[in-house]
């Protein structure tokens, strides 16, 4: 009886928390009622034929995916409701989420026909170091809230796939190790703090691992709001201070290993409110790493980034996790690209999903894609070998779009290849 109350209570809860969603209000990226009214199930009292009919339709095992949104359903059936709206929040009504998702659709592809694509070429350069494929492991944190091995097990993955991955400053595993896991250096994403000596700390451990470049985060410099987080914490009913500190400086990273053994009295920001130009230009006079800007949208920035002496950019707004511009990455672009001039590499993230998506931004003239929450369902559902599989179909699906497209190397993928539509 008292399971059947707790059950009732917990379900009146979370109901109230869908009803309050911005996301049901305005209408959701593809998939985003389903996961809401999925997680409600998996939380609250289902029926036994209900909880059969979930579990038959989410994967047992990475090979049984179709596509990489099979892992996201397999991710939320394992996650408990507050470490999985950490990853799926946007912010305030989720509509640059949503926009990072509905945006591809503004753009077509256009096929050309009687081309040899018995073989297709998928390596990208950057920096002079090659790669096979233009599809980046992008910097999220806590990934040990996903599954035990966390950023070990996308380093392995990232390793036996020979992908570029980049590491987030909240890790929950040390650039050392991770490095060591990988058996080559990663690119160091850093969030300075509010306080030049922690950043420069964490630049030299980024550094003595052989990291060859350094992506600063532009997008955040006074936090954001996570509504969507907020609202599954309040239906969460695991006590999370027996994992994250509730009060103290540095709330929400001092545990984390990037900031071990390092002064954090009065640190009291992860994201630097003062951030301007003039530190860009003390990173580059403190670093012998290429130093790329994470977050830049538009056209004047993109020209600010080649006067100040930046070495590349990534198009980005966070995943939809910043401020709720409503505008979807693949939109700004061509912006920033006509901007750069050719003069730096211009690396892309937000919303992709398929070949597709990528083979898009590869036309519109970004030199690589970097994924998020595809590898982290994957992560999070299987471990490494769901990272894997996610990145094994998003490669074989960028191949299939290439040879349907009539080009057999991304050099090839030129603005001629897709046209802006009226949708």
């Amino acid at each position: 009886m008292r399971k059947s109350m707790d059950q009732t209570e917990s379900r009146r809860r979370f109901l109230k928390f869908l009803a309050a969603s911005p996301v049901l209000a305005m209408g959701c990226p593809t998939g985003s009622v389903d996961s809401l009214l999925s997680l409600a199930l998996n939380i609250t009292g289902r029926s036994p034929q209900d909880a059969s009919a979930q579990k038959a339709a989410v994967i047992a095992a990475p090979d049984q995916a179709i596509n990489v949104f099979d892992f996201e359903s397999a991710a939320r059936e394992k996650l408990p409701p507050a470490h999985w709206a950490y990853m799926a929040t946007g912010v305030d009504d989720d509509a640059t989420l949503q926009a990072n998702r509905t945006g591809f659709s503004k753009f077509q592809i256009r096929p050309r026909r009687l081309v040899d694509v018995t073989r297709v070429d998928t390596t990208t350069e950057i920096f002079g170091a090659k790669w096979k494929t233009p599809i980046i492991i992008a910097p999220a944190g806590s990934q040990r809230a996903f599954h035990p091995q966390g950023e070990i097990a996308t380093a392995k993955a990232a390793a036996s796939r020979g992908h570029l991955q980049i590491l987030s400053t909240v890790t929950t595993t040390s650039v050392e190790d991770v490095t060591a896991a990988r058996g080559g250096p990663v690119w160091y994403q850093l969030y300075p703090t509010s306080n030049w000596n922690v950043a420069q700390a964490m630049i030299k451990r980024a550094e003595a691992t052989g990291s060859p470049v350094l992506v600063l985060t532009v997008d955040l410099p006074a936090g954001r709001n996570t509504e969507t987080l907020t609202r599954a914490m309040r239906v969460d009913t695991r006590k999370c201070s027996n994992c994250h500190e509730a009060s103290g400086p540095a709330v929400g990273f001092s545990r984390k290993p990037m900031f071990d053994k390092l002064d954090l009295n009065g640190v009291d920001d992860l994201f630097a409110p003062g951030l301007n130009w003039d530190f860009v230009r003390r990173l580059k006079d403190t670093t012998k790493m290429k130093l790329v800007l994470k977050g830049i949208v538009t056209r004047e920035d993109a020209q600010l980034s080649v006067k100040h002496g930046v070495d590349g950019i990534i198009v980005s707004n966070h995943g939809g996790r910043a401020e709720e511009s409503g505008r979807s990455t693949i939109e700004c672009l061509t912006e920033v690209i006509e901007a750069v001039g050719g003069r730096m590499p211009v690396l892309i993230d937000g919303g992709f999903r398929r070949g597709t998506d990528i083979f898009k931004a590869l036309a519109l003239g970004a030199r690589a894609v970097c994924i998020g929450r595809p590898y982290l369902w994957g992560l999070a559902a299987f471990g490494q070998p769901g990272v894997e599989k996610v990145l094994d179909m998003l490669r074989a699906e960028l191949e299939l779009i290439m040879k349907q497209a009539g080009v057999t190397s991304l050099d090839q993928a030129k603005r001629a290849y897709v046209v802006e539509g009226s949708r």
